[in-house]
């Protein structure tokens, strides 16, 4: 018993809470765009239940995956055309390349409603059932928990230390999904960054699950984009942002002072 509430499990447990609220950012992207897809007062409603369910499902994966790791680590899709497509892929490579693949779509979809739509106070209508958003919710949760949930196995082998960690840092996310939700609510122009954002997560998913996969097309192998390279990305991405707010102000001051001049 001493040794189950050891110092080192505690300090693992420490290490594991804050890998999954670094890894979270972007699920917490996801979870707000998706919300936004039920009427307004059902929003809060939608996040908090998708999460608490999303951290149910987490604990029953990590779970299977403790019992069954290497059952999720056997090629069951093998795919070889010479000069045209090479594929193994295992269970673990086949969710993270779906998850890739259907967030860049969710991006890219949600960036051309943008661009569509002439009413943007009034383009956030309800486009999905609360049943609907729920759902996609906790299956891109449990998406995104793949590979945090083989990380927490690499450094720990108690169960109680990996699903603690998985319940808090899932309490932290229902609490920081509405104060998300809300700074994008009153910050509209930077959705474009987030749905932005969203698009590099999903390409670094895809470049991670057809590196797992060993996906070569037209001969050449897909390499899993290197952390450091996709936080350089956020970044810039960031910093662009920021620089492109200020000037676009400025710019709009100096208008407003030479309509004043003309005026007078």
């Amino acid at each position: 018993m001493d040794a189950l509430f050891s110092v080192e499990n505690w300090f693992t447990l420490a290490m594991l809470v804050l890998l999954q609220a670094v890894l979270g950012f972007d699920n917490l992207l996801y979870i707000s765009i998706e919300s936004k897809r039920v009427p307004v007062e059902r929003q809060a409603y939608v996040r908090r239940l998708g999460i608490a369910l999303a951290i149910i499902l987490r604990i029953v994966l990590l779970f299977v995956l403790v019992q069954a790791v290497q059952y999720f680590q056997d090629p069951f899709l093998k795919i070889h055309y010479d000069g045209l497509i090479k594929i193994s892929a295992n269970v673990h490579s086949f969710i993270v390349l779906f998850g890739g693949a259907f967030i860049i779509y969710t991006a890219i979809k949600e960036i051309f409603h943008m661009l569509a739509v002439d009413d943007l106070e009034h383009s956030g209508g309800a486009t999905r059932s609360v049943a609907s958003a729920i759902f996609w919710i906790v299956a891109m949760n449990m998406i995104f928990s793949f590979d945090s949930i083989l990380s927490a196995m690499a450094l720990t082998d108690v169960f109680w230390v990996m699903a603690t960690a998985i319940v808090i840092s899932g309490l932290m996310m229902i609490w920081l999904s509405d104060h998300v939700a809300e700074f994008l609510n009153k910050n509209r122009m930077y959705e474009v960054l987030g749905l932005f954002i969203l698009f590099i997560v999903g390409i670094l998913l895809v470049s991670e699950g057809g590196h797992l996969a060993h996906l070569a097309v037209f001969g050449f192998p897909i390499e899993p984009m290197a952390k450091s390279t996709f936080y350089f990305v956020i970044f810039v991405l960031v910093l662009v942002d920021l620089v492109q707010g200020r000037y676009q102000k400025k710019l709009t001051m100096q208008k407003a002072g030479r309509v004043d001049e003309t005026a007078s």
